[in-house]
């Protein structure tokens, strides 16, 4: 009888923090749609983190995949570098290879400077865009693997796709 009394307080307890911890391990609520434009977009390096900037607040965070040798700034072509610096989105090409594309105004005068002046080419066609679209809906290529650009997930890059313009600044921080 004390055993059956012990197990049934066991089981009681259990239930009882069971009821206290479910609310950790919801899934939190998706966030609203976003609407209007973005005025910035904000790429941290280090933190493989990308911050859409609308009226002064962050409203949306992403992990985002970088070049495959990040660390430092892009140098020349074929570096796997993500270049660092203020850009701009110069072009929207949503018949690239990769789930929607957002080109950046990369090289700029004072990189193709630096390159002429090392002897190499800087390099171009830097990016923001999705996965591969080899690959199905819903998979996401681990780790740093592109040759410089910035990827999301095609869910993540149908939102930003939707929000940010010709024209959006981009700041790439180390």
């Amino acid at each position: 009888m004390k055993r059956l009394a012990r197990r049934l307080a066991w089981l009681a307890l259990a239930a009882a923090l069971g009821l206290l911890a479910a609310p950790l391990f919801r899934a939190p609520a998706p966030l609203p749609p976003l609407t209007g434009t973005v005025e910035r977009i904000v790429i941290e390096k280090a933190a493989r983190r990308m911050s859409l900037i609308q009226d002064g607040k962050t409203v949306r965070s992403y992990r985002v995949a970088l070049g495959f040798a990040p660390e430092g700034d892009k140098r020349r072509q074929g570096d796997g570098k993500t270049p660092e610096g203020e850009f701009t989105i110069d072009r929207r090409n949503d018949r690239s290879a990769f789930h929607l594309s957002l080109g950046l105004d990369y090289p700029r005068a004072g990189d193709r400077a630096e390159a002429a002046k090392a002897g190499v080419d800087p390099g171009g066609d830097i990016f923001i865009h999705g996965q591969p679209n080899a690959l199905s809906e819903g998979f996401k290529l681990g780790g740093d693997w592109t040759a410089g650009c910035v990827a999301l997930t095609n869910a993540e890059m149908r939102e930003i796709w939707q929000v940010a313009p010709v024209g959006t600044r981009v700041e790439i921080r180390p």
